[in-house]
């Protein structure tokens, strides 16, 4: 039986670099989603919050790249061959969402959106599924893959550095089989601090092997019906926050204002934070308490608390007795 993922070189495997600069000029392919991110067979890590609206957001956006249309405020310099395969939604109601939002461009995005109906249940880390899906991508001509959500594309255990390794690698077989850039849907942790973007998805040392750029979604207020992007890229320039809205009856997110200042980057937390965090308690507080205080303090992840809390004990600044952590007498 053949494999879907082998791929027969027509042309010589080593190249000089005179070669090698000569090819890349004429092929020079514009960047999928400006301004840099999605390169073109790139990969981009789609996370947030849960019910912030990763699915819709990425659904625009590839609905956008479909009609060549800059609908949600990142420019795309011309339309794209976009396989989705999602494994959330029953394909009837997902398709109506599709509808919805296809009344704002009508026929553009028809031709060139495809929809794996088929995606549930093959699971890209074992060999038998990876070879679906690069089937269905080469069926579709596809450009871009998108991937909604990743945990439903494997049974590893995501806080296992290793496995998590494995499955990136699967993902490195599907992009470089297949030829597309990856738009993959994943989950963030349970608390993340307010300057981590690419750091606050699970498994993020390994997504961060592979990953090109990291679209991290938040709400800043849960009073407010906006959502904030924030970036982080491998190759291209940074680029600050924004702020969209969604348009319930469309199902089209949109500019909201400007975009919110950034905040310079939190320093260190440093040993008298972890004092005056407990201080701020009345001098003694259980380990989850003093943790989450810290990390309210200082916007600090849970890791930076944690470690912050270590050192502090191991310096003897804070001791801990009988479960409570206390400042030294």
């Amino acid at each position: 039986m053949s494999d879907p993922t082998s791929k027969k070189s027509a042309s010589p495997a080593v190249l000089a670099l005179e070669q090698l600069l000569e090819r890349q000029a004429s092929a020079a392919p514009a960047c999928l989603v400006e301004p840099g991110l999605l390169p073109p067979q790139g990969i981009l890590f789609v996370g947030g919050e849960p019910k912030v609206g990763k699915s819709l957001l990425v659904a625009n956006l590839a609905l956008s790249l479909a009609a060549g249309m800059d609908r949600i405020g990142f420019p795309i310099p011309a339309p794209r061959r976009v396989l989705i395969c999602q494994f959330e939604l029953p394909t009837p109601q997902f398709v109506s969402r599709l509808a919805l939002m296809r009344r704002a461009l009508g026929a553009a995005a028809d031709q060139h959106l495809l929809v794996d109906t088929r995606a549930t249940g093959h699971l890209l880390s074992a060999a038998q599924g990876l070879n679906h899906f690069v089937s269905a991508a080469r069926a579709a001509a596809a450009e871009i893959i998108v991937l909604d959500p990743l945990y439903s594309t494997h049974d590893q255990d995501e806080n296992d550095t290793r496995a998590m390794a494995a499955l990136c690698q699967s993902l490195l077989r599907l992009r470089d089989a297949s030829g597309a850039a990856l738009v993959v849907v994943h989950h963030v942790r349970k608390s993340i601090g307010r300057h981590e973007i690419g750091s606050a998805f699970r498994g993020s040392s390994a997504l961060h092997a592979v990953g090109d750029s990291y679209l991290l979604l938040t709400r800043p207020s849960p009073q407010l019906p906006t959502i904030e992007l924030r970036f982080q890229f491998r190759y291209a320039a940074a680029q600050p926050p924004r702020l969209l809205q969604l348009d319930p009856r469309t199902l089209w997110f949109s500019a909201a204002g400007p975009p919110p200042a950034s905040a310079a980057p939190r320093r260190k937390v440093e040993k008298a934070d972890v004092k005056q965090a407990l201080t701020e308690m009345g001098d003694q507080a259980r380990y989850n308490q003093l943790r989450d205080q810290i990390m309210n303090t200082t916007e600090c992840s849970k890791r930076t608390a944690q470690l912050a809390i270590s050192e502090a004990c191991q310096r003897g600044v804070i001791v801990q007795t009988n479960g409570q952590y206390r400042l030294p007498l």
